[in-house]
């Protein structure tokens, strides 16, 4: 019996991350059109250090707009907060956080993990039970490896490993680079929000990129399932 052809694999979905979030307001009014002009898996929210109370509120207050489309909301740390303001997961910086993090996230929600410095430690934090890994993210001083660099990894990773990978993109022409380069998803912020046309024109302009990129390396195929045939990220 011929064997079954292999689907085209699918193009990478976006992750957006959002300013550091102070005042919820106007960022709670731009989600819903923002998130309904592309295909964005998950959102990452960014909030600024307050008190407890009032970050949970202030989740509260966006997750609507993110959830009700179909996204993930993780949060950037503040892993204590993720149950009590009921959000999807977050997202942790470094291995030891990540491990620290798994038994008050698992297994109901996500744990994605970035900050990975070494191969190996990306290698022992997919089998510590990370739900996805992250290269490519500024370090505390805000040094990042090449593009070249970022994309070969995603590369190695996309060949040899099942948990999804994640680029984080500064630009469109790093998003196209790191969708050529086989990530699953790629994580777009500071450059999205900062587009003088304005954040829902430069998503667009991205996941446009994206998908044409993605297309002449491996194939037309449906966004949103991982190689199995099952969704990797989003609410399901």
């Amino acid at each position: 019996m011929a064997n079954k052809p292999v689907p085209p694999r699918p193009a990478p979905r976006l992750y957006l991350a959002t300013p550091e979030v102070d005042d919820q307001s106007q960022l709670a009014n731009q989600l819903p059109e923002l998130l309904a002009a592309a295909d964005v898996a998950a959102v990452l929210l960014r909030l600024k250090t307050t008190d407890q109370r009032t970050m949970i509120a202030r989740v509260r207050a966006l997750a609507p707009a993110i959830q009700n489309t179909g996204a993930a909301l993780l949060l950037d740390g503040h892993v204590e907060l993720v149950a009590r303001a009921g959000a999807d997961g977050a997202h942790l910086n470094g291995l030891a956080a990540l491990e620290d993090a798994l038994p008050s996230l698992k297994p109901d929600r996500i744990a994605g993990v970035g900050g990975l410095a070494t191969r190996h430690d990306s290698m022992a934090a997919g089998e510590a039970g990370a739900d996805y890994v992250l290269f490519g993210e500024p370090d505390a001083e805000g040094q990042r490896p090449s593009t070249e660099a970022i994309a070969e990894r995603l590369q190695w990773w996309d060949e040899l490993f099942e948990p999804p990978c994640i680029g984080f993109a500064v630009s469109r022409a790093e998003a196209s680079e790191f969708a050529r380069a086989g990530a699953d998803f790629v994580l777009v912020g500071d450059f999205i929000w900062a587009d003088p046309r304005g954040a829902k024109a430069a998503l667009i302009d991205t996941a446009q990129a994206i998908a044409e990129v993605h297309e002449a390396a491996f194939g037309k195929a449906k966004a949103g399932t991982d190689k199995s045939g099952t969704e990797k990220a989003g609410r399901g």
